[in-house]
């Protein structure tokens, strides 16, 4: 199921939605069982502290009588007190440590799983989401996640116990005041709701305009220099300036929002306070109740009103936190189409190369349904053939490549590797049996020694030093800086594009599979380069099976076949020579290279 767009998301999340965070909670219920023991603990500590004031001033506090047995008196209060203080810190810092420590542990255990289930979507999944509100969800959202795990949901639970605990013993010492009381909390309550709503909906819609505002940095960013060489730079900061505007805006429409269900909350809080002080003075004027226990009463006034308060604040984080949450469970509940078989087969082991074999394979992309990308296309490859694809842009040729990798699933057709089914393959394993070099090389943020060992991961100096060698790297590496220490840049830009391709050459030819995609793998070399290239890609091509995608039609002279596409369809097959005397697409293509 692919992401949701803006457009198509739900407006309005409830707390109900943190509820797909109990997956991460479980495996840390002995650490939430203690957490809840502390934060039940400190609760009962401030409960317990009205009643030791009460005692101090009926008892300690009463006029007349033995004045060193009332100082006697007054120390035992007060030592009372002070360990109820200590006993709040204490059960108060536990508590403290171990919800942060679960914000903290539950929150990195989401964001890790949101971005493994992520690297597992296929093609199709980027196709209707952008890379820049994937990063939003793993770092915005995430964020507000832990707030709320790590102290707001704390803070919730604890205020609810005090309230709850503070007018049971309110209804227990005053049941006419609470009557009262209880009536001004339901006015308090009900109109809180409605705010509530309209903060929902506002939070969501802030959290979306957010993560288009970092769709467009992420964009624009990784094209800096096309960007700079149509001096689009104002265009752009034009562009993400309006797309913030619109964040800061609904923002600003969420924070009036919950500022008014504030102000409601404090006044409506303030009057509860100040209603039942007032019933309380009357009462002791009337003689009905001691002063101590006017004491108690305005004290559990006290920690019912601002438990109240400060539940209104944390319904409001909590209502961000179910639209970050949201937003989370529907990157993981998105399923990618191609998916590894409940019992997969096994491939067996290639001999000189994989076979290869697609019959009657008809593709659309699913951004363009009605135009096929391939069209009952049929091709045998016999293990260790080059076999080269050449046609106009648009033939076909890259999606040849995309469902041997399985990136999608063609619709009508199948393709076999080594005579089984692909797609009855492991998906780890059929990937591990190919590799690939793609036109646009791609260069990670380390070194020239990790960007070629990441061809295989467990490989040792000695083998990747062969492999940049087999790929004439070395001698560029050997120059650099730190050799093949030396960090590469994000996307490789210390280096040139022909040195990026043949970085990109030794990863594949460390990686030693059976089956070789070259995708225009020359494309950058300069003439010297690409000399000392293709000879060592026609070692490598030796004893495996090799597909070579190529608009340069000299470098594809010596395959074996030579397949050509138009529109999706296989027009023509044959070797260099072949295809020429035909006098097809092929030789129309080769005139016109050749003649110039």
């Amino acid at each position: 199921m692919p992401v949701t767009t803006p457009s198509e998301r739900p407006k309005a999340s409830s707390p109900t939605s943190l509820s797909g965070l109990l997956p991460f909670m479980r495996p840390y219920r002995s650490q939430i069982a203690l957490a809840m023991l502390f934060l039940v603990l400190a609760a009962v500590a401030t409960l317990v502290f009205p009643v030791a004031l009460r005692g101090l001033i009926d008892s300690g506090l009463v006029p007349g009588g033995d004045r060193s047995a009332q100082a006697m008196g007054l120390r035992g209060h007060f030592v009372e007190l002070f360990a109820v203080a200590v006993a709040l810190g204490l059960f108060s810092a536990a508590r403290f440590y171990l919800v942060s420590w679960l914000g903290e542990r539950i929150t990195a255990d989401l964001r890790s799983a949101v971005y493994r289930h992520v690297l597992r979507q296929s093609p199709q999944f980027f196709e209707t989401t952008q890379t820049g509100e994937v990063l939003s969800r793993l770092t915005t959202d995430t964020t507000l996640v832990q707030t709320v795990v790590g102290s707001s949901l704390s803070m919730g639970l604890r205020n609810a116990v005090m309230g709850i605990g503070a007018l049971i013993m309110l209804v227990w010492t005053n049941p006419y005041v609470m009557l009262q009381v209880l009536l001004i909390i339901l006015l308090v309550v009900l109109p809180s709701m409605w705010f509530g709503r309209r903060v929902r909906k506002l939070s969501r819609a802030s959290q979306d305009r957010v993560a288009d505002s970092s769709a467009i940095a992420a964009e624009v960013l990784n094209a800096i220099p096309i960007v700079q060489s149509y001096t689009a730079e104002e265009r752009e900061a034009v562009r993400f300036r309006d797309a913030t505007e619109s964040a800061f805006v609904t923002a600003i429409r969420r924070t009036k929002a919950r500022a008014g269900m504030v102000a409601f909350i404090i006044i409506s809080t303030a009057a509860l306070l100040l209603w039942g002080l007032y019933q309380g003075t009357q009462a002791v004027l009337a003689g009905t109740i001691t002063p101590g226990h006017l004491g108690q009463t305005v004290v559990y006034i006290i920690i019912l009103a601002g438990a109240v308060g400060v539940l209104g604040e944390v319904y409001g984080d909590l209502l961000r936190a179910a639209g970050a949450s949201e937003r989370l469970m529907e990157l993981l509940a998105s399923e990618s189409p191609v998916q590894s078989p409940a019992r997969p087969l096994q491939a067996p082991a290639p001999q000189g190369g994989s076979a290869l074999l697609f019959d009657d394979v008809s593709f659309h992309y699913p951004s363009r349904p009605t135009q096929a990308a391939l069209s009952g296309f049929t091709l045998d490859v016999a293990p260790g053939q080059t076999v080269a694809l050449v046609g106009p842009s648009g033939a076909g040729k890259t999606t040849v490549f995309g469902l041997l990798l399985r990136y999608y699933d063609p619709a009508l057709g199948s393709i076999r590797l080594d005579g089984v089914p692909i797609d009855q393959l492991d998906l780890h394993a059929l990937r591990q049996r190919i590799g690939i070099v793609p036109q646009d090389p791609v260069i990670f943020s380390s070194s020239a020694l990790e960007n070629i060992r990441y061809g295989k991961p467990g490989a040792s100096d000695a083998e990747v030093r062969a492999a940049a060698a087999a790929a004439f790297a070395d001698e560029f590496i050997d120059q650099l800086p730190e050799g093949y220490d030396t960090f590469l840049g994000e996307r490789g830009v210390r280096l040139s594009g022909g040195q990026r391709q043949r970085i990109a050459i030794a990863r594949a030819m460390l990686k030693n599979p059976p089956l070789l995609l070259l995708d225009e793998a020359t494309s950058a070399l300069d003439a010297q380069s690409e000399r000392m290239v293709q000879a060592a890609l026609e070692s490598a091509m030796k004893d495996r099976t090799t597909l070579v995608i190529a608009h340069r039609l000299a470098t594809v002279q010596k395959a074996d076949r030579i397949v050509v596409l138009d529109h999706g369809r296989l027009v023509e097959q044959g070797t260099h020579t072949e295809l020429v005397a035909h006098g097809g697409l092929y030789a129309g293509l080769a005139a016109l290279q050749f003649q110039a």
